[in-house]
């Protein structure tokens, strides 16, 4: 007769010493299969973990001969009888010193060889992985990831429910807006030429929520943006999205940190502190080059603009006659690095469209007094007091300087200082460092498009005292507009929304968005800020992120069930695929030539 396995007693992690001599029910997958003198062993794994099955030719000959016919991934069911395994414990198991007398042994499903092991230990390139997802899935990794993930999604949802949101569904479907990334596009049939767009966000129809009277509004929601992929990208991505009616901006952040608090107890036992720092956009540009600041190492940039200009170093002066500045980062014992170090950093700036990367070391002279050596030493020794006095700089360390405009200069001391905090082993991996970014510029100037662009969103407020700017200096203006950083990475963003018609269409145009154009894309927005629209703003969380920095992976792809490659495309399914021309011909599409050709 068949084991019942629908009535399986325990799962394959649970079995320990006080469950001996008890009859149990385990259903899984074949581990391995293992014969030693004439005894059939059998590891049985589920989500939950491994227990060591025996089979005895003497006393179940009949499951014992099955069991010489189990291959890995095969699916079974096994009855049997819990026993101690003596001096043969396994201390890498957690069920190690127990194991099932298997007394009966059903196979539920044959497997084919998998393609790699079932194991953390596996070298399966990720093309392989991805291809055959559903192997790679049930490896214990993948699984814990994915509770994990469960157990973020499911704090979220708890906390914002205590603290008076509402979950609502926003429209997948929906109208193809200006600004930002790519818009993955929808046909319409019944409408012959003309497109839906996939969200990149819920952006416009959570304010619509508050317009409506809800007050406060959250959802876990599936977003895309048809952009290049990195490690931390995916055309389709998860965000936390909230949206509150009648707050400023702490208002929103409290309830962001409480969120995250949540996380972070829930998901990985960690509790973090309460309230978070913030920094300034410009605090932040200004000492570490990026407005994502990871402060859980030293080595902040320094201005030497200044003094520069006392120097006769023409690089120096020909970068301030042209408007730029002077940088430094100071490396503690940095006179030690080698050649090799300090010229792989400069043909790194040099890969990334910088020019170079002087540097000089700091050491004790004959008469033990500081002096410059190295590098640009003889250019800088006139000013060597000056230079250690406003860098901070001391015998021993290294200074690396950039001059350019302030922008590149940012990018590029920025680099150098995360690569010199790998090289110089500066990051702790266990520490857990929160940062809230605020008071950023609203708009940036293209100088290719000649147009201010939005920093954010065209639906940013500007902070009250700056709302007079929009009209003479824009480039001044700073919004109500904050992140959340977490070790150096953006883990959400969001702003105080505009909910004053007249501020919103003037930004409309601000941005070149002329009043047909934003007629056509938004009337819907500016018809409802007509009637009344409460102050509002919210945030979107990066759910990948988080799950991504908590589990401590370095890709996305591993934090997803079912990911795209880098280059968009889903090994597991060869997604995207063609369609029959009679697919295309209903929605009224007709291929490009070469396209065509490409096909054949």
């Amino acid at each position: 007769m068949p084991i019942a396995y629908n009535r399986r007693t325990h799962k394959n992690g649970e079995l320990r010493t006080q469950h001996a001599g008890q009859e149990v029910i385990l259903v899984g997958w074949a581990q391995n299969y293992r014969d030693l003198g004439g005894m059939a062993f059998i590891d049985i794994r589920d989500y939950t973990g491994i227990t060591q099955v025996k089979f005895n030719p003497q006393t179940d000959p009949v499951a014992h001969k099955l069991a010489g016919t189990i291959r890995r991934e095969d699916v079974i069911a096994v009855r049997g009888n819990v026993a101690l395994r003596g001096e043969n414990i396994n201390p890498k198991l957690p069920t190690g010193e127990i194991e099932v007398e298997g007394h009966e042994l059903d196979i539920l499903a044959k497997a084919d060889t998998p393609p790699f092991e079932v194991d953390d230990d596996n070298e399966a390139g990720e093309d392989a992985r991805l291809k055959y997802r559903v192997v790679d899935l049930r490896r214990p990794k993948m699984q814990k990831i994915l509770r994990l993930r469960h157990r973020l999604a499911k704090a979220a949802r708890d906390y914002f429910d205590s603290a008076g949101f509402i979950e609502i569904e926003t429209p997948v479907l929906g109208k193809s807006t200006p600004e930002g990334a790519r818009d993955y596009l929808v046909p319409s049939r019944v409408y012959p030429g003309k497109f839906f767009a996939l969200p990149q966000s819920p952006q416009l129809y959570k304010q619509l929520f508050m317009m409506a009277g809800f007050d406060r509004y959250c959802q876990i929601v599936r977003c895309f943006r048809d952009e290049d992929l990195r490690a931390d990208r995916q055309p389709e991505f998860t965000q936390v999205d909230l949206e509150m009616a009648f707050v400023q901006v702490d208002d929103v952040l409290e309830v962001v940190e409480g969120a995250t608090q949540k996380m972070f107890a829930e998901g990985i036992g960690v509790e973090v502190k309460r309230p978070f720092p913030r920094m300034t956009y410009r605090e932040a540009m200004d000492r570490f080059g990026i407005d994502r600041p990871d402060l859980r190492f030293g080595l902040e940039i320094k201005d030497l603009t200044e003094l520069a200009g006392k120097t006769d170093f023409s690089i120096f002066r020909d970068a301030l006659a042209a408007g730029g500045v002077v940088r430094c980062l100071v490396v503690p014992g940095g006179a030690d690095l080698t050649r090799k170090t300090t010229d792989g950093l400069t043909d790194e700036i040099k890969g990334i469209g910088g020019g170079g990367l002087p540097v000089t070391k700091v050491i004790a002279g004959a008469n033990g007094a500081p002096e410059l050596s190295t590098g640009v030493a003889k250019f800088l020794q006139p000013h060597c007091a000056e230079l250690l006095a406003a860098s901070g700089a001391m015998v021993g360390d290294a200074i690396f300087f950039m001059p350019g405009k302030y922008a590149d200069v940012c990018k590029y001391l920025h680099h150098v200082r995360t690569r010199l905090g790998e090289i110089l082993n500066l990051i702790p991996e266990d520490e857990w460092n929160l940062l809230w970014v605020v008071d950023f510029p609203m708009f940036e100037y293209d100088e290719a498009e000649k147009r201010y662009v939005s920093l954010h969103h065209p639906f940013t407020a500007p902070r009250d005292e700056d709302v007079h700017l929009l009209d003479t200096e824009p480039g001044k203006v700073l919004a109500k507009a904050y992140d959340l950083t977490l070790n150096g990475i953006e883990m959400a963003g969001g702003s105080i929304r505009i909910h004053q018609r007249e501020i919103q269409a003037k930004v409309f145009r601000l941005l070149g968005i002329k009043d047909e154009e934003a007629h056509e894309k938004f009337q819907f927005l500016m018809d409802a800020l007509r009637f009344g629209a409460p102050p509002h703003g919210g945030i979107a969380m990066g759910f990948d992120r988080w799950v991504m920095m908590l589990a401590k992976c370095s890709s996305l792809r591993d934090v997803i069930a079912f990911p795209k490659t880098q280059r968009a495309v889903c090994p597991l399914t060869n997604a995207p695929g063609e369609v029959s021309p009679a697919q295309l011909e209903e929605l009224g599409i007709d291929l490009r030539p070469e396209v065509k050709a490409k096909k054949k």
